[in-house]
């Protein structure tokens, strides 16, 4: 995976495969290269919404702790 993508890169990627599914525009084995790279792509975002939950949390739960 690519150190510098972003959530928003990602996500943008994973929609334009989908997009690009839909209207049939890969061949076989462009599809099996395609699904491949969506595959990590949601794993990644999915990783980076847990990591961000927890995080979030941990914030809030530091300031609930300083009042």
């Amino acid at each position: 995976m690519d150190n510098n993508i972003t959530y928003e890169k990602a996500m943008k990627e994973i929609e334009d495969i989908a997009d690009k599914m839909e209207r049939r525009e890969y061949t076989i084995d462009e599809l099996t290269e395609r699904l491949a790279r969506a595959q990590q792509l949601i794993i990644f975002c999915r990783e980076k919404l847990v990591k961000t939950d927890e995080e979030i949390n941990k914030l809030l739960q530091n300031v609930a702790d300083n009042r």
